[in-house]
């Protein structure tokens, strides 16, 4: 099939978005016709050479230890030369479809979301996932869900880490009009006391990029509604979604910014480290950011709080979930295996030097996690990170109560669900018909990838 390259334009950072992708079609098989991305040093590589590309850490520090000592000390453990590339969160994408095109690149590819669309170019990780559980106990539901096709029974990837979204708040401000943000009523209620006596609005992105999505899903989720049920049949057009979309118009109206509408992925983070803001849902790297630009008087202001609980339960999604796949084009797919299940097995250290960003899908491997949490010396207070300690319990996957299929990474990507509550949230339309449009997209998507026989 040739590659439909219309809407793969280049973004201004010069390389191609999750939607371009989805957009383009490629998921379908198609390939670009470019090696551009790759890093031409492969075209040789040795058999004992591992090669691994993934994102950027927040945390520097993370990057530091696994490549400078993790990866060091197991290259030579394993006599294996191991080259890890690091590229941003974006590029990840671009330098998949460009290795895919080549059939050469990497041996392991990290991405921080389920890549349902990569399944036809990856192994079935099945086996690394068997050996991980007998030797580290089961992982989390969450990771299986982001990771396995029920259709195709393959499992597409493998999850180690994911990053929780919990609310961070500025608790001076939420104890000057006494209230703490346990529900999402009472973030619209607090929220809306906080904008008129001290003018910081709330702050949760409408807009087409990744926070607004995980955000707006988890107010969904909360509310009992999603985008399809257990069984993958679209579900979105319920009273239980209107009723959340009616609570965000009333949370925008009340109690926000219209900046939210145009918010890229760093826009929360700004917003609360600049003291413009009350509220967000954010992984820790507000927090962590404060701390470590020596933000002393940010840095006691921001907490950290579950995910608010919402009339039918408290669940958020995850802000971050690491999965790395292995092509079928990979030259040492079993050292690619190897590494990734002795890796599980240093899990610890991982989830130290991640300053606790990457909670581990593999429980047993950090079993004094609770404690490590409780009391951290670079916070203020010791025990700011404590509420992460039953994050598992509150924090699901892409898609759920379903799994995170080709069909529903699409709608992620394509923003159908941010733009469904943003025309509400504007009056651009009803939440009514905003419903029934993002229902119809949904479907659509659905009944192409039901097609495909991917979904």
């Amino acid at each position: 099939m040739a590659l439909n390259t219309k809407d793969l334009k280049k973004t201004m950072a010069g390389v191609i978005t999750r939607r371009q992708f989805i957009k383009s079609n490629l998921a379908a098989g198609a390939f670009i016709g470019t090696g551009s991305f790759l890093f031409p040093r492969y075209s040789a590589a040795k058999s004992n050479t591992l090669k691994i590309l993934q994102w950027s850490h927040f945390v520097p520090s993370f990057d530091e230890w696994f490549k400078n000592k993790y990866v060091k000390e197991w290259g030579e453990k394993n006599d294996t030369e191991v080259i890890v590339d690091y590229v941003s969160i974006m590029e990840v994408l671009a330098h998949a479809v460009a290795e895919i095109s080549t059939q050469k690149g990497h041996d392991l590819l990290m991405s921080i979301w389920p890549p349902p669309a990569f399944e036809e170019h990856v192994i079935d990780h099945r086996e690394i996932y068997q050996e991980c559980e007998k030797k580290y106990g089961k992982a989390i539901p969450m990771a299986i869900k982001s990771t396995y096709n029920p259709k195709t029974k393959k499992y597409y990837g493998f999850s180690d880490s994911y990053a929780p979204d919990p609310i961070n708040y500025r608790k001076d401000l939420w104890d000057g009009v006494g209230m703490y943000p346990n529900t999402w009523e009472d973030v619209r209620i607090g929220g809306a006391k906080i904008k008129k006596k001290y003018g910081n609005p709330v702050g949760i992105g409408i807009s087409s990029e990744i926070d607004s999505n995980m955000a707006l899903r988890a107010i969904m989720h909360s509310f009992g509604a999603s985008v399809q049920d257990e069984e993958g049949n679209v579900v979105i057009n319920s009273k239980q979604t209107l009723e959340a979309v009616k609570f965000v118009r009333a949370l925008f109206t009340e109690a926000m910014t219209p900046a939210v509408l145009t918010w890229n992925p760093s826009s929360n983070n700004h917003f609360m480290l600049e003291g413009k803001g009350s509220l967000a849902l954010n992984a820790i790297s507000i927090t962590r950011t404060a701390e470590s630009r020596k933000m002393t008087d940010m840095s006691r202001k921001i907490w950290l709080a579950k995910t608010a609980a919402g009339p039918v339960r408290r669940i958020g999604l995850a802000h971050v979930t690491q999965v790395y796949i292995i092509w079928k084009f990979a030259r040492n797919i079993e050292g690619a295996k190897k590494f990734l299940i002795d890796y599980i097995g240093n899990f610890r250290n991982a989830f130290l030097a991640s300053e606790f960003y990457n909670l581990p899908c593999f429980p047993n491997t950090v079993p004094d996690l609770e404690k490590l949490i409780a009391n951290d010396p670079a916070s203020d207070p010791p025990d700011k990170y404590k509420v992460l300690s039953d994050a598992q319990e509150w924090v699901t996957n892409v898609g759920y109560p379903g799994y995170s299929n080709a069909a529903i990474d699409e709608i992620f990507g394509t923003s159908v669900i941010p733009m469904m509550f943003k025309k509400a949230a504007t009056g651009e339309t009803g939440p009514a018909e905003a419903i029934r449009e993002a229902e119809m997209k949904c479907k659509h998507i659905f009944d192409v990838w039901k097609k495909k026989k991917l979904v």
